[in-house]
């Protein structure tokens, strides 16, 4: 099944299950912090992971409870915007193996990074760029959503 192709009434579930599985991973990879060549990188990833899958539940619980009406096309953006946030978790686990700086520098220097080789930091940064432009799209939709709601002002 596309996750992206499912009715409307699913979307909101998905974007939850997202969620709930981001936070799983995240769970799992802060097993691995101490385990890691630069754990605190390692710890950023961690939290990455928590912090969106998160943010997905409460934008699924936002257009499950029609505070934010949208449209067909926007919940699949809104959709699309959260799911592709497992780009940047999992290139945040590569750094943290890598020992990338270009994406995070401050927390790159923390660590003690010495920086990874020009495509890895190529790859970790476009991970970070593209997934970010599409959950801003994806919040400024559902900020928009509000004003179509009962509850709007």
């Amino acid at each position: 099944m596309d996750v992206l192709t499912v009715g409307p009434s699913k979307r909101p579930r998905c974007l939850a299950r997202n969620g709930a599985l981001l936070i799983l991973a995240g769970l799992l990879c802060g097993l691995t912090i101490p385990a890691a060549p630069y754990p605190r990188l390692m710890l950023t990833a961690h939290i990455q992971f928590l912090v969106n899958g998160m943010v997905s539940i409460v934008a699924g619980l936002l257009l499950l409870s029609s505070v934010s009406r949208v449209g067909r096309w926007s919940e699949r953006l809104i959709l699309w915007g959260h799911v592709s946030t497992w780009a940047v978790c999992l290139s945040e686990v590569a750094g943290a193996l890598w020992g990338a700086t270009r994406a995070l520098p401050i927390a790159g220097a923390q660590a003690g990074a010495p920086g990874a080789s020009p495509w890895q930091e190529t790859l970790i940064v476009a991970c970070h760029a593209v997934p970010a432009l599409a959950l801003i799209l994806a919040w400024a939709l559902l900020v928009w959503g509000f004003r179509k709601s009962p509850s709007g002002s």
